[in-house]
């Protein structure tokens, strides 16, 4: 293509994300910006614009926990956007503070951090997905984590045995095992779908509040992310799971086809797309 490039990154106003975004923007990318509060989303637009003499990103304001807000989120894209070359879905809780270490549910009534984590992702990737792929070639970056934890695909609520470890580390396994599904389904050449650790507790707003301390930087996140985002050498490159920058395997679940297509086949129904009969390429269903 000509021009700049457009991304959209989810989770935009705070830490990974929003130096994500400065970072992007320093480089002239066309950027869409995501957050669930829109006075923090108006001054992460504002300070891009000043700080680096750009035109000021397009801002989204969405609450992840809630289904229909996620639909609003790609429909609001898929109208001021003529192309999206990548979506980095980046928002998400983590296991404990500030949202709290017992079980909560969302809007729609599922469990939280499955819900944000991952339910809303993979519904924003799959209404974004025609965009994409008309952006060909695109890429799509999970912004996930090595906190893993197996899914029980007959209890994906967790109503027994809850932790918010073990949530979020579902919620983060999910993640990588849909894209490893959708990276299937579709030519890497189209849309590469790639899922990374960024960095081992980020000095980020979650982090600090839950164990008070980092371990890499927020930099160190934001350059293994922004490697995948432009790096030309991962042109085509899907279907891979990075721990910062090493490409390694994640949990052995993400390579059971089964668990994986049962997922699949849970996702679509608990986002209400279960009826959608359309065909991907490959005559693959999407």
């Amino acid at each position: 293509m000509t021009g700049p490039r457009t991304v959209l990154i989810t989770g935009a106003t705070d830490g990974h994300g929003r130096a994500l975004a400065h970072r992007l923007a320093a480089e002239g990318t066309t950027l869409i910006l995501h957050g669930r509060d829109p006075d923090k989303l108006a001054r992460t637009a504002d300070d891009i614009q000043t700080t680096h003499r750009v035109s000021r990103p397009r801002t989204m304001q969405a609450d992840l926990a809630e289904l229909a807000q996620v639909r609003r989120l790609a429909s609001d894209v898929q109208a001021v956007a003529d192309r999206l070359d990548v979506l980095v879905s980046n928002a998400g809780i983590g296991a404990g503070h500030p949202d709290g270490h017992t079980r909560r549910t969302s809007v729609d009534g599922y469990e939280l951090r499955f819900a944000v984590n991952y339910l809303a992702g993979f519904l924003l990737t799959l209404d974004l997905l025609p965009l994409l792929r008309r952006s060909a070639p695109a890429r799509i970056v999970n912004v996930a984590s090595i906190g893993q934890h197996p899914l029980d695909l007959g209890d994906l609520m967790i109503e027994r045995g809850y932790s918010g470890t073990r949530a979020y580390g579902q919620s983060k396994l999910a993640q990588i095992m849909s894209g490893f599904e959708l990276a299937q389904r579709l030519p890497g050449a189209e849309v590469a779908v790639n899922s990374l650790h960024p960095a081992t507790y980020m000095p980020t707003k979650i982090v600090l509040a839950e164990i008070g301390h980092h371990i890499d930087s927020i930099d160190d996140g934001v350059s293994a992310t922004h490697r995948l985002v432009t790096d030309a050498a991962f042109a085509g490159v899907t279907g891979r799971f990075f721990d910062r920058t090493s490409d390694t395997r994640p949990n052995i679940q993400a390579y059971d086809e089964q668990a994986r297509a049962e997922l699949w086949r849970r996702s679509l129904e608990l986002v209400d797309r279960s009826g959608v009969h359309g065909r991907g390429v490959r005559g693959v269903m999407i």
